[in-house]
Protein backbone atom coordinates (compact mmCIF):
# COMPACT_ATOMS: atom_id res chain seq x y z
CA UNK A 1 0.00 0.00 0.00
CA UNK A 2 1.56 3.43 -1.16
CA UNK A 3 1.11 6.48 0.76
CA UNK A 4 0.40 5.27 4.45
CA UNK A 5 1.17 8.28 5.67
CA UNK A 6 -2.15 8.38 7.57
CA UNK A 7 -3.50 5.98 9.91
CA UNK A 8 -6.19 3.27 9.40
CA UNK A 9 -9.76 4.34 10.54
CA UNK A 10 -11.67 1.17 10.73
CA UNK A 11 -13.34 2.15 7.48
CA UNK A 12 -13.11 3.44 4.10
CA UNK A 13 -13.08 6.92 5.69
CA UNK A 14 -9.79 8.94 5.02
CA UNK A 15 -8.93 6.86 2.29
CA UNK A 16 -8.73 7.47 -2.01
CA UNK A 17 -8.69 4.06 -3.59
CA UNK A 18 -6.77 4.22 -7.11
CA UNK A 19 -6.74 1.74 -9.46
CA UNK A 20 -3.36 0.23 -10.79
CA UNK A 21 -4.02 2.08 -14.27
CA UNK A 22 -4.50 5.01 -12.69
CA UNK A 23 -1.54 5.38 -10.34
CA UNK A 24 0.81 4.09 -13.30
CA UNK A 25 -0.66 6.74 -15.54
CA UNK A 26 0.27 9.47 -12.74
CA UNK A 27 3.88 8.30 -11.83
CA UNK A 28 4.55 7.93 -15.52
CA UNK A 29 2.77 11.51 -16.49
CA UNK A 30 5.13 13.13 -13.46
CA UNK A 31 8.37 11.30 -14.53
CA UNK A 32 8.15 12.44 -17.90
CA UNK A 33 7.42 15.92 -16.96
CA UNK A 34 10.22 16.47 -14.45
CA UNK A 35 11.79 18.67 -13.48
CA UNK A 36 8.42 20.48 -14.21
CA UNK A 37 5.48 19.85 -12.62
CA UNK A 38 2.79 17.78 -13.98
CA UNK A 39 -1.25 18.69 -13.35
CA UNK A 40 -4.60 16.84 -13.81
CA UNK A 41 -7.77 16.27 -12.68
CA UNK A 42 -9.08 13.26 -10.71
CA UNK A 43 -11.65 11.25 -12.01
CA UNK A 44 -13.63 8.13 -9.95
CA UNK A 45 -15.35 5.03 -11.47
CA UNK A 46 -19.12 3.99 -10.34
CA UNK A 47 -17.09 1.90 -7.27
CA UNK A 48 -15.62 5.16 -5.90
CA UNK A 49 -11.94 4.58 -6.92
CA UNK A 50 -9.46 7.33 -9.28
CA UNK A 51 -9.51 5.53 -12.05
CA UNK A 52 -9.23 8.54 -15.08
CA UNK A 53 -6.73 10.97 -15.27
CA UNK A 54 -7.88 14.23 -17.17
CA UNK A 55 -5.33 16.14 -18.83
CA UNK A 56 -6.77 19.59 -19.22
CA UNK A 57 -5.30 20.97 -22.47
CA UNK A 58 -2.79 24.19 -22.13
CA UNK A 59 -2.15 22.98 -18.87
CA UNK A 60 1.31 25.03 -17.99
CA UNK A 61 3.97 22.69 -16.67
CA UNK A 62 6.49 24.94 -14.50
CA UNK A 63 9.94 23.61 -12.88
CA UNK A 64 8.51 25.47 -9.81
CA UNK A 65 4.22 25.14 -9.93
CA UNK A 66 1.39 23.89 -12.49
CA UNK A 67 -1.43 25.54 -13.70
CA UNK A 68 -4.46 24.23 -14.85
CA UNK A 69 -7.03 26.47 -17.54
CA UNK A 70 -10.41 25.85 -16.08
CA UNK A 71 -11.90 27.36 -18.93
CA UNK A 72 -10.90 23.67 -21.00
CA UNK A 73 -12.31 21.55 -18.62
CA UNK A 74 -15.43 19.72 -19.92
CA UNK A 75 -18.23 20.77 -17.96
CA UNK A 76 -19.52 16.68 -17.73
CA UNK A 77 -15.99 15.99 -16.21
CA UNK A 78 -17.50 14.90 -12.51
CA UNK A 79 -13.95 15.64 -10.99
CA UNK A 80 -13.40 14.98 -7.82
CA UNK A 81 -9.93 16.47 -7.36
CA UNK A 82 -6.69 17.39 -8.47
CA UNK A 83 -3.17 15.48 -9.02
CA UNK A 84 0.18 17.12 -9.31
CA UNK A 85 3.80 16.48 -9.24
CA UNK A 86 6.88 17.91 -6.94
CA UNK A 87 10.19 17.53 -8.22
CA UNK A 88 11.70 16.89 -4.79
CA UNK A 89 11.08 14.24 -2.38
CA UNK A 90 8.67 16.85 -0.76
CA UNK A 91 4.99 15.61 -1.14
CA UNK A 92 3.43 18.05 0.95
CA UNK A 93 0.65 20.62 0.21
CA UNK A 94 2.44 24.22 -0.39
CA UNK A 95 0.08 27.10 0.93
CA UNK A 96 -0.56 27.67 -2.82
CA UNK A 97 -1.09 23.72 -3.01
CA UNK A 98 -4.15 24.07 -0.38
CA UNK A 99 -5.67 26.75 -1.84
CA UNK A 100 -5.63 24.97 -4.91
CA UNK A 101 -7.47 22.12 -3.32
CA UNK A 102 -9.96 23.77 -1.50
CA UNK A 103 -11.37 24.91 -5.05
CA UNK A 104 -10.61 21.69 -7.29
CA UNK A 105 -12.26 18.96 -5.25
CA UNK A 106 -12.45 16.86 -2.05
CA UNK A 107 -9.15 14.51 -2.40
CA UNK A 108 -5.83 15.28 -4.03
CA UNK A 109 -2.89 13.34 -4.94
CA UNK A 110 1.16 15.15 -4.66
CA UNK A 111 3.68 12.47 -6.22
CA UNK A 112 7.34 13.11 -4.89
CA UNK A 113 10.30 12.37 -6.20
CA UNK A 114 11.34 10.18 -7.60
CA UNK A 115 7.51 9.13 -8.48
CA UNK A 116 7.38 5.49 -6.96
CA UNK A 117 4.02 4.39 -5.41
CA UNK A 118 5.72 5.02 -2.11
CA UNK A 119 6.54 8.83 -2.71
CA UNK A 120 2.40 9.58 -3.71
CA UNK A 121 0.22 11.12 -1.12
CA UNK A 122 -2.94 12.01 -0.75
CA UNK A 123 -5.10 15.18 0.94
CA UNK A 124 -8.52 16.36 1.58
CA UNK A 125 -9.34 19.47 0.32
CA UNK A 126 -7.96 20.95 3.58
CA UNK A 127 -4.87 19.35 3.81
CA UNK A 128 -5.51 16.21 5.96
CA UNK A 129 -3.66 13.28 5.04
CA UNK A 130 -5.44 10.62 3.30
CA UNK A 131 -4.56 6.88 3.03
CA UNK A 132 -3.88 5.93 0.01
CA UNK A 133 -5.27 2.20 -1.21
CA UNK A 134 -4.07 0.98 -4.64
CA UNK A 135 -6.91 -1.35 -6.18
Amino acid sequence: MAGTQAKETGGEEGTLKITREAADFILTAAKNTYPAEFAGLLRKNAKGEVAEILVIPQTVYGEDFSSINFYNVPYTSRHSGSVHSHPTRNARPSRADLEFFRVTGKEHVISGYPYTPDAMRAYDSMGKPLLIKIV
